[in-house]
């Protein structure tokens, strides 16, 4: 079969090459990927690929050959799933606790850009809590997570103000419930009980700098790169009994966060953001434009004709 491997070479990350096909544990479904989405962080991991580095998280299609010890769906099935590494190819084997069943009404290229995205933003507001009647600041909001957390937290009754770079991006997030838009943390007007953070750098100050007395900032990122630094004497001038959690989506099993959000899908109430969605002999030059931010919400790649 084959797969995409890194190269080792930022202006093109990837290229194929031919390998086995995987042999499930018996715990593992194996199935016929027909798409995967990459996310940023993916493509970091690629700029120095430790050795035997087999990218990709994200994948949807047909079970082939069901799991070994009963669990899971059966060969025939259509799924979407989250394997520890190894999707960026023909076949994925998949632990069966991190797959989901799709309904017929939702396709493989929207199922693809679901999980690593949409289980962090489930977690995340889990992590944050009642969001009711809540003011809640969402730095860099325009990637996956961004557009999954800003639907959810207003439909939850947050009062969302995001933080996105152009205002077309922020457009679509006020169509999916933002009340602010801002293109930068300096502009928030908070004070917020709630910040999101995922930028790093001077962003996660700003941020913190906006909370209410006895808020909550999780620090979910670090997407700009550049490390933060918080002085305990600003931090001791700014808002009483501050919270600051770092936060982490990972932790198995993913299959029911899976089944949440392949529900909210089917019944209308939470949109995939896809900006780019290209046959997988595209996934270098897609790779370089997720890294540089070229590509609002989820990319996706198909192999194959997707359904």
């Amino acid at each position: 079969m084959r797969r995409l491997i890194p190269t080792g070479d930022a202006a093109r990350p990837v290229e194929f090459a031919q390998d086995a096909q995987p042999v499930p544990a018996p715990d593992e479904a194996l199935v016929k990927v027909e798409a995967f989405s990459p996310n940023r962080g993916e493509t970091f991991l690629l700029e120095a690929p430790a050795p035997g580095l087999l990218p990709g998280k994200d994948v949807a299609g047909l079970v082939v050959q069901a799991a070994a010890d009963g669990s899971g769906p059966p060969a025939g099935t259509r799924v979407v799933g989250h394997p520890p590494t190894g999707g960026w190819a023909e076949y994925a084997a998949v632990p069966t606790h991190s797959i989901a069943v799709l309904p017929d009404e939702i396709d493989s290229v929207r199922a693809a850009a679901l999980p690593l995205a949409g289980i962090t933003a489930l977690r995340l507001l889990r992590t944050a809590g009642a969001v009711t009647g809540r003011r809640v600041l969402l730095t860099g909001a325009s990637g996956g997570v961004g557009h999954y957390l800003t639907e959810l937290a207003a439909a939850a009754g947050a009062e969302v103000t995001a933080v996105t770079a152009t205002p077309e991006r922020g457009a679509r997030l006020r169509e999916l419930g933002a009340a602010a838009i801002v293109h930068d943390v300096a502009d928030a007007a908070g004070p917020f009980d709630v910040v999101l953070e995922s930028t790093g750098g001077g962003a996660l100050t700003a941020a913190l700098a906006r909370l209410l007395p006895g808020g909550t900032l999780v620090w979910f990122g670090q997407a700009g790169r550049t490390p933060a630094t918080v002085d305990f004497f600003d931090l001791l001038a700014g808002p009483e009994n501050a919270v600051i959690r770092h936060f982490h989506y990972a932790g198995a099993p993913y299959g029911p966060d899976l089944a949440a959000l392949l529900r909210l899908v089917a019944g209308g109430r939470l949109h995939p953001e896809i900006g780019r969605t290209a046959d997988w002999s595209r996934t270098a030059e897609v790779l370089v434009d997720l890294r540089e931010r070229r590509v609002r919400g989820n990319a996706v790649l198909t192999i194959g004709e997707p359904r």
